[in-house]
């Protein structure tokens, strides 16, 4: 295990993404750099902060894990030497006309740390609001992801993942003290949804959450709620930006995820026989 340690800052980016990715690189960088001279050690930036394409239509671009967009990250984290967390970009597979939404961590020196694929995909219709068909475009991981770090042990998801609350417990049963969420919530669920959930998963995992988002229009028929928000394990939050581009910035606090999960011990009380898989149901012969 790596020399943890028990404070650090952590910066959440709000951005504005289009499909115009010079732009949305632009406006990343500026705004990292803007963090880094608030003295953050990680610095988050929300799902699709390289590339947002307008409702409806196809992923036009898509990256390797070793191509040219996570370089220019990776010179970023170099050049600001901190952690970067690059909160989706849309992954090339080979052979398929489907991408991996993923989220991928970088150190200091520019390495990459761990590698996420974002599980729950966004297939839903409310009648006259929103209706979104992401796995048209792109294919499912399959693997919870906590990597482990001088910050601590980090959990990592994206956006829709929220609305799933055993990812998250997964995510506490295996160590993580601080859970990232960047995300593109809608404008109409995000209204009423999105600070609830993010409340919920840090009470209910005793954590940290850090959620960088998407805000304003991107394009027809795309909207994002925004509200950055920065919570601690005891469900507070400490740092939120509404509107407009931005950094929300916080210190994050390792012990008080101990103190909080000694205090009230609800992990420890977790039945884990439950989150065995269930037996198929017979087929009648």
């Amino acid at each position: 295990m790596k020399t943890q340690r028990s404070r650090w800052k952590v910066a959440a980016i709000q951005m504005t993404s289009t499909d115009d990715r010079d732009r949305n690189m632009t406006a990343a960088r500026r705004l990292a750099r803007r963090a880094a001279t608030e003295g953050a050690d990680l610095i988050a930036f929300p799902e699709n902060f390289s590339y947002l394409r307008p409702e409806g239509s196809p992923v036009r671009v898509s990256d390797r894990l070793d191509g040219e967009l996570l370089g220019s990250l990776e010179d970023l984290a170099r050049e600001l030497d901190c952690y970067v967390l690059a909160g989706s970009i849309p992954e090339r597979i080979p052979r398929s006309r489907r991408v991996y939404n993923t989220s991928v961590l970088l150190g200091p020196d520019g390495r990459q740390l761990a590698a996420y694929r974002k599980i729950h995909l966004f297939d839903i219709k409310i009648r006259g609001r929103v209706s979104f068909l992401e796995s048209k475009s792109v294919a499912p991981g399959d693997r919870p992801v906590v990597v482990d770090t001088p910050l601590g042990h980090l959990g990592l998801s994206i956006c829709y993942d929220l609305r799933f609350p055993e990812l998250y417990r997964q995510l506490a049963l295996r160590g993580a003290e601080v859970m990232f969420v960047p995300a593109a919530f809608t404008s109409y669920t995000g209204r009423y949804h999105w600070m609830p959930l993010l409340r919920a998963r840090a009470i209910e995992n005793q954590c940290w959450v850090v959620a960088p988002a998407q805000v304003g229009h991107h394009g027809p028929g795309r909207r994002s709620h925004g509200h950055t928000a920065i919570l601690d394990p005891w469900g507070t939050t400490v740092g939120v930006r509404e509107r407009g581009a931005g950094v929300v910035t916080a210190t994050i606090d390792l012990e008080k995820v101990r103190r909080v999960r000694a205090g009230l011990p609800a992990l420890e009380h977790v039945r884990r026989e439950l989150f065995r898989a269930p037996p198929r149901p017979r087929r009648p012969r």
